[in-house]
């Protein structure tokens, strides 16, 4: 569904992006737009489902996650849904998701160390109905790059 944004309801979005604590009238002066405005539209972009949640993001390391794996996995002929589910409710599981090509699915793991790490892809993945094959990619370093709503096209 298009949610016919225009370059004011970006700005909001951008602001939120950088920071999600922003008060209403924070959101106004950094928009120049009246605290009113700033109001009506922030209800309206959470009502239509264009801001989805408001999230804190953390630090891995602050949670003793230092590992962090992305491993690829070839389904079978379970339907998605239900592998898709059964992989996003594993302890140390942050992302499942669908993807195109000769793979099926991606499945962002972080855990405390190798050995949990290793626990959940080789006997927790593995024991899903579905899940045919993995092939685990350590992830050693990273950066984040640009968030949704962050620039501008």
């Amino acid at each position: 569904m298009p949610f016919n944004l225009d370059d004011i309801d970006r700005s909001i979005i951008a602001a939120l992006v950088e920071d999600s604590r922003l008060s209403v009238r924070q959101l106004a002066e950094r928009v120049h737009i009246s605290r009113s405005a700033a109001h009506k539209r922030f209800t309206a972009l959470v009502e239509s489902g264009a801001i989805r949640k408001f999230t804190a993001e953390v630090d891995r390391a602050a949670l003793d996650m230092s590992v962090t794996a992305v491993v690829v996995v070839k389904i079978g002929e379970r339907p998605w849904p239900e592998v898709r589910d059964e992989l996003a409710s594993l302890p140390f599981v942050e992302k499942v998701q669908a993807v195109s090509g000769d793979i099926d699915a991606l499945v962002t793991v972080n855990a405390p160390d190798n050995t949990a790490l290793s626990q959940v892809i080789l006997r927790r993945i593995h024991e899903v109905p579905g899940v045919v094959s993995t092939r685990s990619l350590l992830i050693l370093d990273e950066v984040e790059g640009s968030r949704p709503g962050s620039h501008r096209h």
